[in-house]
């Protein structure tokens, strides 16, 4: 299928009216935290050592990229917000504006993807996982960690989560995009409004 101009045309109108919706994503006890029980539990997993090359899609202000700093790891951030990039670049980071969706990397750049709760502002997730897993080097990891639907912070109603689906349709769009599913768990937290769910998937590219 080849689309035509007039959609093209029709997608990016529609790709920068959302753009508009991106917020800034500061640091917070919450986030702080599962990234670091998240992330060193990845990098024993798939046993990334120095140098190893990542991808922090939707960089929020640097909690990641700290980490993978002080892991002497050679990892970039992107994201769509200004002031984000702005506040990474501050700290030294290497931080690119770039849509998810869209990735200007050839193809096998990364031994892994980080991409934690960013997934769920794509229009498109299959298509997302697909960029991810045509960046990856053969047998290079994805974690992905999503937040559920239905939970008392009502996600789905956030004003740029597009894609806040039920953990088996997760299951299937990974293994549909090439991944294999190497673990997955559930992470439950007490928020002001309530109990909140976040799904974690650390997945690995098939070839």
């Amino acid at each position: 299928m080849k689309l035509s101009d007039v959609q093209v045309r029709r997608l990016e109108q529609f790709l920068d009216r959302i753009k508009s919706e991106t917020y800034p994503e500061p640091r917070t006890t919450g986030h702080e935290a599962a990234t670091e029980k998240m992330l060193p539990q990845v990098v024993e997993w798939a046993k990334l050592g120095e140098g190893a090359k990542v991808l922090d899609v939707g960089c929020g202000q640097g909690v990641a990229l700290e980490r993978f700093r002080d892991l002497k790891m050679d990892a970039i951030g992107i994201t769509l917000n200004d002031e984000d990039r702005a506040v990474c670049e501050s700290q030294g980071y290497r931080v690119l504006m770039m849509d998810q969706s869209f990735l200007d990397f050839p193809d096998e750049s990364f031994d892994l993807v980080w991409c934690r709760h960013t997934l769920e502002h794509s229009i498109f997730p299959y298509f997302t996982l697909a960029e991810f897993r045509r960046v990856l080097r053969p047998r290079g990891w994805l974690y992905v960690e999503v937040p559920a639907p239905d939970t008392a912070s009502r996600h789905e109603t956030n004003r740029n989560h597009y894609s806040v689906l039920g953990r088996n349709l997760w299951f299937s769009l990974l293994e549909r995009a090439g991944f294999s599913i190497e673990a997955s768990s559930e992470i439950k937290l007490t928020v002001p409004v309530g109990e909140d769910v976040y799904w974690p998937f650390l997945v690995r590219r098939k070839d």
